[in-house]
């Protein structure tokens, strides 16, 4: 049995088909430190045994920021591996290396979700919460306009965390699977608003990094994933550090953690 049967809405989405040179790095969420990071290479899904946690009672959340920075840094560690990693490689197109590393973020975030989402529903996480500082209201918006067709964005709304993770992700799957904002044929140009499309994904996606780290770090431990996640964080973070994709202050309840991140 694995934990991902109950999260099977959002399949995992193949490698980009743009061309990349030999020597380019991209992104590979392995569970490990020091990856190798090879193009074109498709995430095989791992299985994870259930573990009960508690008897079924909810872990106590992390309540400050000080906790989080706590709980992660006993796995984090110095690696140059993603610090090379994240470098946009001589004569490559700046929006293909963003396209390749939002599909392969957004797998990682997927499959890292849905191994704790039998413990994160609307009992459990009535608000999409950050520790007690933040919550994260979910606001339909298009990003791309469409010039005079463009739809005003509707009223932020408060969700359970599953459910607002269930839209961003829909939301998100949405720009994947169109051609003309993803473009799967080599060459073919991206939409101007690109960058800025995949900043707000970016900031977006950082929402649950934080709410699992704030509010599930507890099931991550015991499943024995807390390696996996602080590599995945780390490397998402360099990332977003290096093309300048996230503000300071959209780090929020983790932003000391990112800090620690930066600096090893």
């Amino acid at each position: 049995m694995t934990l991902f049967q109950n999260f099977n809405t959002h399949s995992l989405r193949s490698t980009r088909g743009f061309k990349l040179k030999q020597s380019s790095p991209i992104s590979s969420p392995q569970p490990v430190s020091n990856s190798t990071f090879l193009p074109s290479t498709p995430y095989q899904q791992p299985v994870y045994q259930t573990v009960n946690l508690n008897g079924g009672v909810p872990a106590q959340s992390v309540s400050s920021h000080k906790d989080i920075r706590n709980y992660a840094e006993q796995t984090l560690g110095s690696d140059n591996a993603l610090i090379q990693a994240v470098k946009l490689p001589q004569d490559e197109d700046i929006n293909e290396w963003l396209a390749i590393h939002v599909v392969d973020f957004y797998n990682q975030i997927n499959m890292l979700y849905g191994a704790i989402t039998e413990f994160c529903s609307p009992l459990t996480c009535p608000k999409m919460m950050a520790t007690d500082e933040y919550e994260y209201l979910w606001q339909e918006t298009s990003t791309i306009s469409n010039g005079s067709n463009s739809i005003p964005p509707k009223k932020p709304v408060s969700l359970p965390a599953c459910d607002y993770i269930e839209n961003l992700m829909n939301w998100v799957q949405s720009f994947l699977d169109n051609d003309n904002i993803f473009p799967s044929k080599i060459g073919a140009p991206f939409p101007q608003q690109f960058p800025n499309l995949v900043k707000t994904i970016f900031k977006r996606l950082f929402r649950i990094y934080a709410h699992i780290y704030c509010h599930h770090f507890h099931e991550v431990t015991e499943l024995g994933l807390q390696s996996h996640l602080n590599t995945s964080l780390k490397h998402y973070v360099l990332f977003a550090n290096e093309f300048q994709l996230i503000s300071r202050k959209d780090y929020g309840p983790l932003e000391d953690l990112v800090d620690t991140m930066l600096k090893n």
